[in-house]
């Protein structure tokens, strides 16, 4: 059975998409490394990239010509200065040219050497083909495909939803909602404390613990940075920041010096209900508008649905616990990477496959997990919040205006944070012997949904709101 850790489902990497940006990133960074093992890079003279499908459609939009410069120009995601990118890509088109994996030069024309093409290949909406040429005229070429939340694929596999992690032995395998409760059952487990299990079998308690802090403290960084930066968003659509002002009328000029002691000020706040809407929402807005600005998010389950978890945990430690610590941020990012997994392996995290059901609904649904955990709900009533979040997002169509993750996408997160909340109280106050749809339907009708849906509704910016409002009325 397929086994995807938490980190492979809350990962750190750059905007404004994890199919469109960290994937084709990522594929050229393998790409480059399985080329290495067949011919010496400094020998290659010619590289040329066809890019295909929803990839092609809203790529430039998607910053994918970005993602893939980089990556063959061997930056990191996860580590790159994110206000070097700018200058990295304008040197790339003014030289024509750029280090091979940061180590050779050679020639290389965006224009030309990036070729967008219209058609799709038939595994999958996301697809790249990389081409090189060396000194004594050999050809290399290879196919991936970006199948969502940063995931990359080589060969078509069925469904399009298997993933380069590998096929370990978890104590706890777990592909449906129904194994995750019997698991629970029998070992008398939290949903969180059977998940750290299963972590346990692929990195020790310390790589754990590190990799959550750096998880959280990523997503606290892009909530701070968001809430206090101004201005308009790139892309053409003028879209104005909307966290900074939101943000500046919930706390005013409070003194404060970094993340750490602007999350305690937030905490010292008693606010009432409308207040609680705008502060989720605020988080949430915060952390797409950075994402929208090329800059650094935990995709989770993907970029375009990387504010609703944060928002989420945000609402948790400032709402319903001032002493909440490391240790409920920990058990909520367990329990979320779970729910994740289980829509990723039944169903799709990839817009282009599924729509936005498959980002917002399956963040929406990790979302309500987590915190019904948090609550004290028991496992059954987790599954049941989950349910419930994405019953209220199937059908979500992906028709981001301009091919750019800002409209709809950036209020669509607060949209899903505030369902993820409400599907929490829900849950917690549902009789589980009174449930009528298990968390393993709402996943197969997910995915039912999403292959019955227009591919004009998938990412392509062919349908909806992406042409039904022209770029001049924006």
């Amino acid at each position: 059975m397929e086994c995807i850790s938490i980190f492979d489902m809350l990962k750190i990497g750059v905007g404004p998409s994890s199919s469109h940006t960290l994937g084709p990133w990522r594929a050229a960074e393998r790409w480059l490394s399985e080329l290495s093992e067949e011919t010496n890079l400094s020998q290659i003279t010619q590289i040329k990239v066809s890019i295909y499908g929803s990839l092609s459609l809203t790529g430039k939009g998607h910053a994918t010509d970005y993602a893939l410069m980089l990556g063959l120009s061997g930056y990191d995601p996860v580590h790159i200065p994110t206000e070097e990118i700018p200058a990295a890509i304008a040197a790339i088109k003014a030289n024509k040219s750029l280090l091979l994996n940061g180590m050779f030069p050679i020639h290389f024309n965006p224009e030309s050497d990036l070729v967008f093409e219209k058609d799709f290949l038939p595994f999958h909406a996301n697809g790249m083909k990389f081409l090189a040429t060396t000194l004594n005229g050999a050809v290399h070429s290879e196919t991936y495909y970006s199948i969502g939340g940063g995931f990359v694929v080589k060969e078509a596999l069925e469904n399009a939803k298997e993933n380069e992690v590998q096929f370990n032995s978890f104590p706890y395998p777990v592909e449906k909602g129904r194994e995750l409760l019997a698991y629970c059952k029998d070992s008398n487990l939290s949903i969180s404390a059977l998940v750290l299990e299963n972590e346990r079998s692929l990195r020790s308690d310390v790589e754990i613990d590190q990799g959550i802090h750096e998880v959280w403290n990523t997503m606290l960084a892009c909530m701070y940075e968001g809430c206090h930066t101004k201005g308009t968003l790139p892309g053409g659509l003028n879209v104005r920041r909307r966290a900074f002002d939101l943000h500046l009328t919930l706390l005013g000029q409070s003194t404060y010096h970094n993340k750490e002691s602007w999350l305690k000020e937030i905490r010292k706040t008693d606010v009432k209900f409308r207040e609680i809407l705008k502060w989720v929402s605020c988080f949430a807005l915060a952390v797409n508008e950075v994402n929208a600005a090329l800059g650094r998010v935990v995709t989770a389950p993907t970029n375009g649905s990387a504010g609703v978890i944060p928002a989420v945990l945000m609402y948790y430690l400032t709402i319903e616990n001032h002493q909440g610590s490391f240790d409920e941020i920990k058990r909520f990012l367990l329990v979320a990477g779970e729910i994740g997994s289980i829509f990723k392996k039944g169903a799709t995290i990839s817009a282009a496959m599924g729509g936005c059901q498959a980002e917002i609904g399956v963040s929406s649904a990790m979302a309500a997990a987590a915190l019904t955990e948090l609550l004290g709900g028991t496992p059954e009533q987790v599954l049941i919040a989950a349910e419930i979040a994405m019953e209220h997002h199937l059908g979500m169509t992906c028709d981001p205006i301009g091919g750019l993750v800002q409209i709809p996408c950036i209020e669509r997160n607060s949209m899903g944070a505030i369902k993820a909340i409400n599907a929490a109280e829900l849950a917690l106050n549902s009789n589980p012997e009174n449930a009528k749809i298990p968390l393993d339907k709402v996943v197969e009708t997910m995915w039912e949904t999403a292959k019955d849906m227009s591919s004009k509704y998938k990412e392509t910016s062919t349908g909806g709101l992406a042409v039904g409002v022209f770029l001049s009325d924006c």
